[in-house]
């Protein structure tokens, strides 16, 4: 039976398989999509935010936690909500790690560990 507080296993499975997931924050707003790195954890996607900025998608879904993401051709609406929790964070990071292994993402991984983008871990569900 289908979890409706999860997002489909094929969704989570194609995520997890790209590097790159389309977000868009806003129930049905003209934003465009942007590119974040996804990671899946127990079949639960999350993404963290680099830059925290004031006008970013981060602080948009607080603002309103609706939005859009885009996987492969498809486009599926969410609800954003902020993460929570030491071992959950833990295994994000760790996550980060075995799927950003190449040297040039090095500085994003060791960089997502930080206490302010720890804080800033969003779960996209569906809506």
């Amino acid at each position: 039976m289908k979890n409706p507080s999860r997002l489909s296993r094929a969704i989570v499975n194609a995520i997890d398989k790209s590097k790159v997931l389309g977000i868009r924050a806003g129930g049905e707003s003209a934003h465009r999509f942007i590119g974040v790195w996804p990671i899946v954890v127990d079949g639960r996607v999350f993404a963290r935010s680099w830059t925290l900025k004031r006008r970013g998608w981060y602080r948009a879904f607080l603002t309103d936690p609706l939005g859009t993401i885009q996987v492969g051709e498809r486009q599926v609406r969410i609800r954003a909500r902020v993460a929570r929790g030491k071992r959950l964070w833990e295994a994000i990071e760790q996550a980060y790690a075995e799927k950003y292994p190449n040297p040039g993402s090095s500085k994003y991984v060791r960089g997502f560990r930080t206490a302010r983008r720890r804080a800033a871990t969003i779960e996209f569900l569906p809506r």
